[in-house]
């Protein structure tokens, strides 16, 4: 390739990566472009998130502790759900069957993981759980484990959608 041909293509993809360039600064967050404001190419510091707007941010109840142990007569019961919640797609493991699990049954490991865990069981009307013990989504159920052994404890059927 002559030296002539080499400088004409090195020029037009310069040009090119310059204008994306451009365009990519100028675009604001908010998906509109603007630009000519003196921080443009300059990347804005972080800030905090604000409270939402409408209604007030949902946070964990305050001054409940975890029971240290299981109240077995307590807890040992399958329900129906009064309330459902849709709170997006199950992401089962690979074989998943729908079964309807009841107290006293042994759930397999690969259903009671971390990711499957109702952390924050107070937006969907779910009891305390006891230390040792952890809600579970199992498809548009939520099962009290123990994350020790996978034995359910209690059901509520229906409560996801």
């Amino acid at each position: 390739m002559s030296s002539t041909i080499q400088k004409t293509v090195a020029v037009i993809l310069g040009a090119s990566l310059m204008a994306m360039g451009g365009l990519a600064q100028a675009q604001r967050g908010d998906g509109h472009f603007g630009g000519g404001h003196a921080n443009a190419g300059r990347q804005a510091a972080p800030e905090p998130e604000r409270a939402p707007v409408g209604y007030q941010r949902v946070a964990p109840p305050q001054g409940i502790a975890r029971p240290q142990q299981l109240d077995r007569p307590a807890y040992n019961h399958n329900f129906t759900a009064q309330n459902s919640y849709h709170i997006g797609p199950y992401h089962a493991p690979r074989g998943y069957r729908y079964r309807r699990w009841s107290y006293g049954d042994m759930l397999p490991q690969m259903f009671w993981g971390r990711n499957y865990w109702l952390t924050d069981y107070w937006l969907f009307g779910l009891d305390v759980p006891p230390m040792g013990y952890e809600w579970v989504r199992y498809g548009p159920d939520a099962l009290l484990i123990d994350v020790n052994n996978g034995e359910v404890v209690q059901v509520i059927y229906g409560r996801f959608l």
